[in-house]
């Protein structure tokens, strides 16, 4: 695309340090170069890719490891204490969930495309963020965030013109 904000660089680790606006920008030009409809993750979508069909705080169970992750290496619940990487690792680090995906949990946190807001009482199919502006859907921990944070329903609220070092994003088509 031209650029890359990443403060870290490499063939296979995730850009970071983006805003929710430099993804939508991504995300039109890439649409432009082949004519497809690419976007960000609603939060529910996101969250369901995450989980992989299971139903624990972790897609890989109730407790996490830097064996599974790149996060703080804090221990969670009968976990053990690991390694704290302390920067971005490789894509292809750590196992995918059951459905192929990886870093779902941990790395960096990716944009949702929801603006924050509470979630919407009783069943709902597919929900959407609130329509009102405000912060936007940020999921995922990071490799500085600590395992409460990289739980599949974690959540957070972040102002769209937010870009460090441990954000980054994933595509939707």
């Amino acid at each position: 695309m031209g650029k890359n904000p990443a403060v870290r660089k490499g063939k296979k680790l995730p850009v970071e340090n983006v805003r929710w606006l430099d993804c939508q920008e991504f995300l039109q030009k890439m649409g432009k170069k082949d004519g497809r409809a690419y976007r960000l993750p609603t939060e529910a979508e996101w969250e369901y890719a995450c989980r992989a069909g299971t139903t624990t705080a972790f897609s890989f169970g109730e407790t996490i490891s830097t064996q599974q992750a790149n996060y703080d290496g804090v221990a969670y619940g009968a976990g053990k204490r690991g390694t704290a990487r302390k920067k971005t690792t490789p894509v292809d680090t750590f196992p995918p969930n059951k459905w192929g995906l990886r870093d779902m949990h941990g790395n960096v946190y990716n944009w949702c495309a929801d603006w924050y807001g509470p979630y919407p009482t009783g069943d709902v199919v597919d929900p959407k963020g609130p329509a009102t502006e405000g912060d936007r859907v940020m999921r995922g921990g990071s490799f500085v965030s600590n395992p409460p944070n990289l739980r599949s329903a974690c959540r957070h609220p972040y102002a769209p013109i937010y870009a460090t070092y441990n954000v980054g994003f994933r595509v939707a088509l």
